[in-house]
């Protein structure tokens, strides 16, 4: 594939006019997916798709446009030609856009990441078999993901790594369930196990009476999908250029205020983990990572070509929210978390999240799928469903008290066009007052 779109940019290249300028964008995946339904195979198939995308640029007008490509040099090249001549036409009509932003360098890098993909057939047929018992329903995702960047100027970069996820959640009855996630690019059957495991434990809670309770604060532990809904709300304008500059940010207290969080959190864009390209879709390379938050401080912005050309900035990132987010470690063991706990709320997942008042940091959502009222150190019963709302700034802030040793890889889910790269590495956090509000 990569030598296919190498070779077919630069026949488009050739046919380009005096002043015009190309950026390519080529995004790609060979992948099975199969779908679960009381442990069963339902849905099995595979997609074997690559999209390229072109950018004209001409006295600083750009129009974009992308198909698909056949594998076909001569109908690809007819396609691309064509669409090469409605870009030229669009460009005509378009204004100049100040903030037109890309690179013109040329050279050449490749990165093509090592994995120990399961074999799908052998993965499915031990999904269904220790799932058996259970009443299992998700999506198996596994194979390779490719993206590549060309110019005009003959800059060739790209990009391809292998991954798997397994998204699924177990039901127990009424509205009653347990939800697990297992991705990477290294498939350990004896992981997978464990998690399936651990579930089965948590059906066995959620088979007895909930438990209710009245509005107020309450000691929580957030298991790293928990406290990925809050990662994922804070990244919501929280650590792009253009946020910052525009006072539109929800850690505007930390940029204009000096406010902290606990010194134990720290937070980056971690490029060199191999899932996202190393460069973004204008051809600039990204720094092998950007430090968010440093022990509590906030560090440096995301920077897309845009904000970098508004503001005069070196770019550094592909688009201004994280791609893969990584959260430092603590130093609480994750296996004595519910006894370090005490008292309290073990909470597996948030959803529904959005800010309440987002200049105070203050998000607000609703306890999802296996959370657990904690009595003496052990999990007792399941929770009835509760809306929280809080600040960050005090979640991650005076009323942290540990992060987990461990941390959990959590690729994203998201199918929708393609297969997401987007990941985060994050640990679980106890966290000693959440305030419920009904």
């Amino acid at each position: 594939m990569r030598s296919y779109f190498f070779a077919i940019v630069d026949r488009v290249t050739e046919r380009l006019r005096d002043a015009e300028y190309l950026l390519c964008n080529l995004a790609g995946e060979a992948s099975d997916f199969v779908r679960f339904n009381r442990s069963r195979i339902r849905q099995a198939g595979h997609v074997r798709r690559c999209s390229l995308t072109l950018e004209l640029i001409r006295a600083g007008r750009h129009a974009a446009a992308g198909v698909e490509l056949s594998g076909h040099p001569a109908t690809d090249l007819e396609r691309l030609t064509a669409l090469l001549g409605d870009l030229r036409e669009q460009c005509r009509q378009l204004p100049q856009d100040p903030y037109l932003n890309y690179s013109r360098d040329a050279g050449e890098s490749v990165h093509e990441a090592s994995s120990q993909l399961p074999d799908s057939r052998h993965a499915v047929d031990l999904i269904s078999a220790a799932g058996r018992d259970l009443d299992l329903v998700g999506i198996w995702a596994n194979g390779s993901l490719y993206r590549g960047f060309a110019n005009s100027s003959g800059r060739r970069d790209w990009h391809a790594n292998a991954t798997f996820h397994l998204d699924w959640s177990c039901y127990c009855g009424a509205d009653k369930a347990a939800k697990g996630s297992y991705s990477g690019s290294v498939w350990d059957a004896a992981c997978f196990t464990a998690k399936l495991d651990e579930l089965r434990s948590q059906l066995r809670v959620l088979s007895r009476p909930p438990k209710t309770l009245s509005p107020g604060r309450y000691r929580v532990y957030l298991a790293p999908a928990a406290l990925q809904e809050i990662l994922e709300l804070m990244s919501w304008g929280g650590f792009g250029l253009k946020s910052h500059r525009t006072a539109q940010t929800p850690l505007l207290k930390m940029v204009q205020k000096g406010q902290r969080l606990h010194p134990s959190v720290s937070l980056c864009e971690d490029n060199t983990r191999g899932l996202v390209p190393a460069f973004t879709s204008r051809g600039f390379p990204k720094p092998p990572r950007v430090q968010l938050v440093e022990r509590g401080a906030y560090g440096d912005c995301l920077v897309d070509a845009r904000s970098g050309k508004e503001y005069a900035v070196p770019v550094n990132a592909n688009v201004e929210s994280p791609e893969a987010l990584d959260m430092a470690a603590g130093m609480l063991a994750a296996d004595t978390a519910v006894q370090q706990l005490g008292q309290g709320l073990y909470l597996g997942n948030l959803w529904y999240g959005n800010y309440s008042d987002r200049n105070d940091c203050r998000i607000t959502g609703m306890t999802r799928f296996a959370s657990f009222w904690v009595e003496g150190g052990e999990i007792s019963a399941p929770l009835s469903t509760l809306r929280f709302d809080d600040s960050v700034y005090r979640l991650l802030g005076d009323r942290l008290q540990d992060l987990t040793r461990e941390r959990e890889l959590l690729c994203s889910a998201d199918t929708y066009g393609g297969r997401s790269v987007t990941s985060y590495l994050l640990p679980g956090a106890l966290v000693d007052g959440m305030t419920f509000t009904l």
